[in-house]
């Protein structure tokens, strides 16, 4: 193990300290880490007490072209030398290896970890975890949700003297962009997501994006801090947005709603057949139709934004940019801060408060309404036959909208409804007996509604 010393010699109180920190990746968020650290170095000294000296940025290919100019000598291929020699790494590589390898060799080292890598610490965050605390260090990962916004710190200390009960979060600004652009343009969803890749807001391969895949790693980490249990992607329910079309855009607009890719992490209350209560968590992403009153839906854009509801401190949102790398570097440095003061100050890390060990359960578990929309016949008794399938499954229908097509010298009638609350099962139950009648064409849409 690499000595090291992390507080300041008492007999010489004007000594600073300099703390060597190692950069993995120079993307773009990277690249403006880089270049934070240098331009500001005095600035994050007095912060601090130390300085934070830029050891070596690892690289694939040190002659990559990259957005900001950085000297040269700074670049290395030899991630395992830059790590070894460091107090403080910085992952910000993203996959799942070599990050994971060179994170756990930080850690065998000493050193301190901030990440922004969300897919890895969904994959495998309970057992980095686990080593951090066992090695007495600290594993950090302000960025690894929501970009700019500082979500993970409150959670995990602001709110930690109180009960998170649910955290509804859009925390992905590709699928929100897609979808504002549908709800206010009346765009269909491929034309949305054109567009979302020529602004750079999607990738060449969106498929993370918007089949849910980003924001369900994010909603483990959320997860994990707001129960404190160790909640990793397997736990997650994950539905994405490409099956969203322009016409439940409209219909949810019409009635009230507006349609957005939310993360839902929640604790239930579950009652056994023999009347014995136990606690347990359901995280979840899929598509949701919101309340235009609601604060979540007055989210646009590329923005994110996280709606927390705690027992004492009520409803809380946190909203700002959650992506891009300048955003997501203020995140990776107040980290970087944070964890610079410790090591100046002295103490243990700050590691995860994991005593609740909540199970998680599946979505069956989970009481919402539902959003149906069905083709059906035009004739008499449609209604009748539809409304006895609810009421045979304990579902009640809130709301009903109905319009006429005509095609050529036919009619169809589009049916749109809105359930009261009742548990995930008897609703699936339900879509699954409505599709059987002989007055259906289809099932043309089934989205989860939240926020009434």
């Amino acid at each position: 193990m690499t000595e090291r010393t992390t507080a300041a010699d008492p007999a010489a109180p004007n000594t600073t300290k300099t703390l060597k920190v190692a950069l993995l990746g120079a993307g773009n968020v990277g690249s403006q880490v880089a270049r934070i650290l240098l331009e500001d170095a005095d600035a994050l000294q007095a912060r601090t007490g130390a300085r934070l000296e830029l050891s070596g940025i690892a690289v694939r290919n040190i002659d990559a072209p990259r957005e900001v100019e950085l000297p040269r000598e700074l670049f290395t291929t030899d991630a395992s030398a830059l790590v070894r020699g460091a107090d403080i790494v910085i992952e910000l590589m993203g996959g799942l290896e070599p990050a994971r390898t060179l994170i756990l060799e930080a850690i065998e080292h000493g050193a301190t970890v901030v990440s922004g890598n969300k897919a890895l610490l969904a994959a495998d965050g309970p057992s980095l975890y686990e080593k951090a605390d066992a090695a007495g260090v600290q594993l950090s990962y302000e960025a690894a949700v929501a970009g700019a916004i500082p979500i993970l710190r409150p959670i995990r200390d602001s709110l930690a003297g109180d009960k998170i009960t649910r955290v509804l979060g859009i925390v992905n600004g590709t699928t929100n962009y897609i979808l504002d652009q549908m709800d206010t343009t009346g765009a269909q969803f491929e034309d949305a997501l054109a567009d979302a890749q020529r602004l750079g807001y999607a990738e060449a391969d969106p498929t993370a994006d918007v089949e849910g895949h980003d924001a369900a790693a994010k909603a483990a980490i959320l997860a994990s801090l707001s129960f404190h249990t160790r909640f990793a992607l397997e736990n997650v329910h994950c539905q994405g947005i490409s099956s969203v079309t322009a016409a439940d855009i409209a219909a949810a607009k019409d009635a009230g709603f507006v349609i957005k890719l939310l993360a839902i992490a929640e604790k239930l209350t579950l009652v056994s057949d023999d009347g014995v209560e136990s606690e347990a968590v359901s995280v979840r992403v899929h598509p949701t139709l919101l309340p235009r009153e609601h604060p979540l839906a007055a989210v646009h854009g590329a923005f994110n934004a996280v709606f927390i509801e705690a027992e004492n401190a009520g409803e809380l949102m946190f909203y700002g940019r959650g992506a891009g790398g300048t955003p997501t570097a203020s995140a990776v440095l107040g980290d970087v801060v944070s964890a610079a003061r410790r090591m100046v100050l002295g103490g243990p890390g700050r590691t995860e408060t994991t005593t609740g060990h909540v199970p998680a359960v599946g979505i069956e578990a989970v009481s919402t309404r539902y959003y149906i929309g069905v083709d059906a016949a035009d004739q008499p008794g449609v209604l009748s036959k539809i409304a006895a399938v609810f009421t045979d499954h304990g579902v009640s229908i809130e709301t009903m909208r109905q319009t006429v097509h005509q095609n050529g010298g036919a009619s169809s009638a589009e049916l749109r409804f809105v359930t009261h609350e009742a548990s995930e099962a008897a609703l699936a139950a339900t879509v699954e007996a409505i599709k059987g009648l002989d007055v259906i064409n289809s099932v043309t849409s089934v989205l989860r509604v939240e926020g009434v």
